[in-house]
C-alpha cells in the first residue's frame, strides 16, 4: 500500500496515540536527542544529494565542452 493513502487514513486522535506510544517507549527525555539525530541525518543525505547533482552538471559540462 502507497505511504501516501497510509498517511491519509491517519486522523487526529489516531496522531495523539501514536505519539503517546513513542512517548511510552522511548521516554520523554530520549524523544529530543532523536528528532535530532533525525535531522542531522537528513540534512546530511540532503548534502550528499547536493554535492551528487554537483558532480553529474560538472561532468555534464566536461563532455559538452570535449
Amino acid at each position: 500500500m502507497n505511504g501516501l493513502v497510509i498517511a491519509g487514513m491517519i486522523g487526529g486522535w489516531e496522531m495523539v496515540a501514536i505519539l503517546a506510544v513513542v512517548v511510552l517507549i522511548f521516554g520523554g527525555r530520549k524523544i529530543p536527542e532523536l528528532m535530532r539525530g533525525l535531522g542531522k541525518g537528513v540534512s546530511e543525505f540532503k548534502k550528499g544529494v547536493k554535492e551528487a547533482e554537483t558532480s553529474i552538471n560538472e561532468d555534464k559540462n566536461k563532455d559538452t565542452q570535449n
